[in-house]
């Protein structure tokens, strides 16, 4: 250090001359170049003193220089030898950091030649380390986000779901996708309401249901809850008792929605209809010949009538005579009507159909027919056919509603079956299919679900070694017979032995029907038949009720071609022993329950089998 500091010096004293001296050497600036003794040598010394000032040495004499400007070349000297000192010590950092450069910086980057380096100012060897950091870091996240990007765009486009919460403030708004790539919009999830349902004797329940239930969905949520056996006739009926209205709701119907519709007073019924889907079995008892026309020709069979009543681009047209009850009048007036699928129109001229002469009695789309309950009564109507267009809100008023009556039951059924096949079409045929789809998947190791009919019964005879099943009716009426005279023969002898049953067999006899559910016990001949128009008038809906005229006697009421009758069932006696009968003592039974699983099987003197029986369940 003595050396460098001795050498520094020399250089110092070399390097700028006092004025008056001999020896010239490099000019110093605009003040030395001043001075008139040393202009005439500055050509002659120039190319040396540069060669001495880049070294430091000086090959001069010495000399003592001016203290003021003598301390400011020496700073500068020791400034420009500190620079040629940091350039040997930056070659040496400069191999440590190529491998940083190549990295991630061009060649263009590198530093120039130590003569270009020397003319920029330079820090020092720590604050070159400093710097050389950042160099490391940068070029090592650049190509982890290079290859985060090359593994990010090989999976599919996930979109954002939230893009506006990405932008800044002033960022355009994301372009709109098309509307079929679009998503459906979220749907509410359904919430939870209390509806409350009566049976036919007056007990309701209270059932917790989902906003989106439909009237099928409860109806098997009712029968799971009060033990029934779910054959698909179950129904739920919207009742007004203040209007004396009463309709079936439509399976596919929701039943929140109806209740919206519904006044204060109004309630659910849970309640049987055998009706309900039966047009789709046989159309032709329900649409009279004289009752349907088409826009086209029709060959008149079953698959083609509900193909015209189901095809949209068809215009089937029911048309007659129905009393009309006029507005704000308790009078009725015959008119000529015809049912299409724009609306309920009547003519003003006789039996006219010219567009002139037909007014528009009601629409369709936004009201539901309803049968009336009550209209001789409560409207005066002329019979007890009646049935109401009524519109679907909850607040009306007596003039919005459209009261009609029929000539009969079956001119009423045909004229609200229509109704329904012109309002919701393709939807009615759905519902009638989805239980026998349901019923198709069923395992066969499953128990049947369905009302005890002559396809499930048959006459069996198990006198050999295996059964077989009869097949003449005369044999299977002697075999019921056998049957009933060993049962009781087996009751007799149960009643002896065992001392603790208080029934005589007679009286048990008497009295065993009443456990079933188609006995409804004494109720008016008036009382049973609402209850068979209530749940359906199909061939072969019955009840059995005690006798108004005979106290020993029973009667059958029997329904046949939309019809209601009567049959008496009689008690008759033989070797001292009670039988029942049904034709004068030709057929005899021991009690109702063998008479009525005969009549399941054989219609004998009934216009036909039984089939369906009327219930009532307790909720």
């Amino acid at each position: 250090m003595r050396s460098a500091v001795h050498a520094l010096g020399i250089a110092g004293f070399a390097s700028c001359p006092p004025a008056g001296s001999a020896h010239a050497a490099t000019p110093c600036g605009e003040g030395c170049a001043s001075r008139p003794a040393l202009q005439d040598k500055v050509g002659q010394s120039s190319s040396k003193p540069q060669n001495l000032a880049r070294t430091g040495f000086s090959s001069q004499s010495r000399s003592q220089p001016e203290h003021g400007f003598g301390l400011q070349l020496l700073m500068n000297d020791i400034n420009s030898s500190l620079e040629s000192l940091n350039s040997a010590c930056n070659m040496q950092s400069d191999t440590d950091t190529v491998p940083l450069l190549q990295n991630g910086q061009h060649a263009s980057n590198q530093p120039a030649a130590s003569s270009s380096r020397s003319l920029q100012p330079q820090a020092s060897p720590r604050q070159k380390v400093q710097r050389s950091q950042p160099v490391h870091i940068l070029p090592i996240r650049r190509l982890q986000e290079e290859d985060q990007q090359f593994r990010t765009s090989s999976l599919p486009a996930i979109p954002n779901p939230f893009p506006e919460l990405c932008g800044g403030a002033g960022s355009p708004p994301p372009a709109a996708a098309p509307p079929s790539s679009l998503p459906p919009p979220p749907s509410q999830p359904p919430t939870k309401q209390d509806v409350k349902v009566f049976s036919e004797d007056g007990t309701s329940k209270v059932v917790e249901i989902l906003t989106d239930m439909t009237a099928r969905d409860l109806c098997q949520l009712l029968v799971y809850k009060s033990h029934c056996v779910d054959d698909n006739s179950w129904t739920l009926v919207e009742h007004h008792p203040q209007l004396g209205l009463e309709r079936c709701l439509e399976d596919h119907e929701i039943v929140v929605q109806v209740e919206s519709t519904m006044p204060s007073e109004s309630k659910f019924l849970f309640r049987k209809n055998y009706a309900k889907y039966e047009f789709f079995k046989n159309p032709v008892n329900f649409f009279p010949d004289q009752m349907v026309t088409w826009c086209q020709q029709s060959n008149g069979s079953q698959a083609q009538l509900l193909q015209n009543f189901l095809n949209s681009s068809s215009c089937p047209e029911i048309q007659g005579f129905l009393q009309v009850k006029e507005l704000g009048r308790k009078s009725w007036k015959k008119l000529y009507v015809c049912l299409r699928r724009s609306g309920l129109y009547y003519s003003t001229k006789g039996t006219s159909k010219e567009p002139r002469h037909l007014q528009l009695l009601a629409d369709l789309e936004e009201s539901s027919i309803f049968y009336l309950i009550a209209g001789k009564k409560q409207y005066n109507a002329p019979n007890d056919h009646g049935m109401c267009i009524k519109p679907n809100k909850a607040k009306i008023e007596m003039k919005e509603l459209r009261l009609l009556c029929a000539e009969d039951e079956q001119i009423r059924t045909c004229w609200m079956t229509a109704f329904r096949l012109l309002k919701y079409g393709m939807l009615l045929y759905q519902n009638y299919r989805i239980p026998q789809q349901r019923k198709a998947l069923l395992s066969p190791f499953n128990t049947p679900v369905r009302s005890v009919s002559e396809n499930s019964l048959v006459a069996m005879d198990f006198s050999g070694q295996t059964g077989r099943v009869i097949d003449n009716p005369a044999e299977a009426q002697s075999a019921a017979l056998e049957e009933g005279h060993a049962w009781r023969k087996r009751s007799t002898r149960m009643n002896i032995l065992s001392s603790q049953s208080p029934l005589h067999p007679s009286t048990l006899n008497s009295v065993i029907h009443r456990t079933q559910h188609w006995f409804h016990g004494r109720i008016s001949r008036e009382e049973s038949h609402r209850i068979i128009k209530q749940q359906g008038l199909v061939d072969g809906l019955f009840l059995l009720r005690d006798s108004q005229s005979n106290p020993k006697a029973f009667v059958l009421t029997l329904c046949h071609h939309q019809k209601i009758k009567n049959f008496q069932i009689l008690p008759c006696e033989d070797d001292g022993q009670t039988f029942f009968t049904l034709d004068d003592g030709n057929t005899k039974f021991s009690d109702l329950i063998q008479l009525v699983d005969f009549y399941q099987l054989n219609k004998g003197v009934l216009p036909c089998k039984l089939k369906h029986h009327c219930i009532r369940v307790a909720l």
